[in-house]
């Protein structure tokens, strides 16, 4: 009955019979819909790798042509593809309908060891270079590429977010400021410029699935309608029959219910805001080359800089550096 079986979202592209007369002309006019009711301006489309190469291409063709009609022409069509092989064949074989593929793979990992000081920093800049990953030359050109740091399921490595293993937000300011100023498009996912990290460490020992499983990645910004009871209250198996629904994700960040976690003068905030700022000024920092440097530490001589270390790169367009 309903109370036992509740969907309120497909699960992926598979739940629906896409070789089937007019289904996909049909998925395709209700995403029309919502460009026409939204003004949105793009869609991140989710398990891409599940459809065929000629299904994608229709549906984002599709896409493409009905925001074309509405004076969209540069509507913005992203896909997730969590592996940098597939990601390639999708650019490779959907061609100009799919602009861009979530770096959801080792870029983010190697995004994130760069950052907490524990991987070499050659290991993120050389994943740019023609032929030294399966993306190639869209990989070097960056337009073709969003990275990411924090993700709403991260299919690779652990389900947590960046912070929850961070010593401080320091962490989390290089990460994004990495992002921001390399090749590639950046997206910053919800949280991270406020720090979260889940529930509080207190809280993680009993909390069901801590760290395999998504819902700890997706916390309630401002405040859930129907938050879990606070403590072991909430816990499903646990509660005190308090009728709330254990399948909601029903939290907020640092252990909060019901409470709103958006603050515009937290310090990593208004550093991200900055460096944004910094990059929309300058077109170099946004489409120029890109070049790691060697650095000299405490009179070394000059050489590629190790884990850890003080690092640098360049970014250049025509003549500005």
């Amino acid at each position: 009955d309903d109370a036992e079986f509740r969907r309120t979202d497909f699960e992926d592209l598979r739940d629906f019979a896409l070789d089937a007369p007019g289904t996909l002309n049909f998925l395709a006019r209700a995403y029309m819909y919502w460009i026409a009711l939204t003004d949105c301006d793009g869609f991140r489309i989710d398990t891409v790798k599940h459809v065929s190469y000629e299904q994608a291409r229709n549906f984002c063709g599709a896409i493409k042509e009905f925001a074309t009609n509405l004076g969209k022409r540069d509507f913005f069509l992203v896909a997730e593809v969590p592996d940098d092989d597939f990601a390639n064949r999708y650019l490779n074989a959907v061609g100009r309908n799919l602009n861009a593929a979530l770096d959801i793979s080792a870029g983010r990992l190697a995004l994130r060891d760069l950052s907490r000081g524990l991987s070499n920093p050659a290991r993120y800049f050389s994943s740019f270079d023609v032929g030294s990953a399966p993306l190639g030359s869209h990989r070097n050109l960056g337009d073709k590429l969003m990275s990411v740091l924090d993700d709403h399921d991260h299919v690779y490595g652990d389900k947590l977010r960046f912070a929850a293993g961070a010593t401080n937000d320091h962490e989390a300011n290089i990460a994004t400021t990495v992002q921001l100023l390399t090749l590639g498009i950046p997206c910053l996912y919800y949280g991270t410029e406020q720090g979260f990290a889940g529930p509080e460490e207190a809280e993680r020992h009993w909390l069901p699935g801590w760290g395999g499983h998504d819902r700890y990645l997706r916390e309630a910004m401002f405040g859930p309608r129907f938050p879990r009871a606070a403590g072991r209250s909430g816990v499903p198996g646990l509660g005190a029959g308090n009728g709330l629904d254990h399948q909601l994700p029903g939290f907020g960040p640092f252990g909060t219910a019901g409470a709103h976690c958006f603050d515009p003068d937290y310090p990593l905030y208004r550093r991200i805001a900055a460096i944004t700022a910094v990059r929309g000024d300058f077109p170099v920092l946004r489409s120029g080359r890109q070049y790691l440097r060697p650095v000299s530490i405490f009179g070394e001589p000059f050489g590629q800089a190790r884990a850890g270390e003080l690092f640098g790169w360049s970014r250049i367009l025509v003549d500005e550096e």
